[in-house]
């Protein structure tokens, strides 16, 4: 196992997702480009009509807006996070008709296959991988359909390497690797072939300050439930001076960040190794 791995996602972290804090602060990470969603719909093979399963839905950010572009006819999206489901459940598009949403785990969600496509945002270095790997090849995947891998985050924030050590110093995976992929050991570990990747072009996006700091709280690592009340208000802070010389201050009096957003979807066939 190569030291990417060994820094990768702590896996006794995953409990944080179930904290209603961390699952309200979703909604303050940036949405996924359009442009994914154009890219997902064009992965759509049979069985017709379109049906997609989304694993690690979390509160939706696959989910929501792919259901609501009317190509899909039925998505259903699974998180073991009973207060990620409601959150999302609250959120725009949440109640959706075609919308199902299954708490429960992949080892443990009963699942109406074949999907014409299956998605997973940051989500699928939670999971059991080969055991995941496994169970789509064997029956949740048409014979033609894909795994779509999405990722997104902020482009070339001028201000990362600062924040980057403020989060080492109040991460509980201080030997995190922001390189680390789950594509590359899915495909390491020969569960995982690829076949297709797609990055976007940077999209605008201008977010609160406010806003801005609150997002890094609905990370594992970092959630107000992990931390001291006292150490939170300190990353706050320290986040808040870090940025606030890039801020603009808008009609409303509040000072706003302007970045950008970029993704990129990895997609292939899972590998049974079980």
């Amino acid at each position: 196992m190569t030291e990417r791995h060994r820094s990768g996602p702590r896996l006794d972290l995953a409990a944080s997702f179930d904290h209603v804090g961390v699952a309200g602060a979703y909604r303050f990470r940036p949405p996924y480009p359009a442009e994914v969603f154009d890219v997902l719909e064009s992965l759509l093979e049979e069985p017709e009509p379109p049906s997609v399963l989304d694993l690690g839905a979390g509160e939706g950010a696959l989910a929501r807006p792919l259901i609501a572009r009317g190509r899909v006819a039925r998505l259903d999206a699974v998180d073991s996070s009973a207060a990620m489901i409601e959150a999302g459940r609250e959120r725009p598009g949440g109640g959706h008709p075609g919308l199902r949403w299954i708490v429960g785990s992949i080892d443990q969600v009963e699942l109406d296959g074949p999907y014409s496509l299956v998605t997973a945002g940051a989500s699928l270095h939670w999971m059991p991988r080969q055991y995941t790997m496994a169970r789509l090849a064997t029956g949740l995947l048409g014979e033609q359909s894909v795994l779509a891998i999405a990722e997104h985050g902020y482009h070339r924030l001028p201000w990362r390497d600062a924040m980057n050590e403020v989060i080492a110093r109040h991460s509980r995976n201080p030997d995190f690797d922001p390189r680390y992929s789950v594509v590359e050991e899915l495909v390491e570990h020969g569960l995982f072939c690829k076949t297709g990747e797609h990055r976007t072009i940077p999209a605008p996006f201008r977010q609160p300050v406010s806003e801005y700091i609150e997002q890094f709280h609905s990370t594992a690592t970092l959630a107000r439930e992990l931390m001291p009340s006292e150490e939170a208000a300190i990353f706050d802070a320290a986040m808040e001076e870090i940025v606030r010389p890039y801020a603009t201050r808008d009609e409303s009096g509040e000072d706003v960040l302007s970045v950008e957003v970029v993704a990129s979807v990895v997609w292939g066939r899972p590998i049974d190794r079980v």
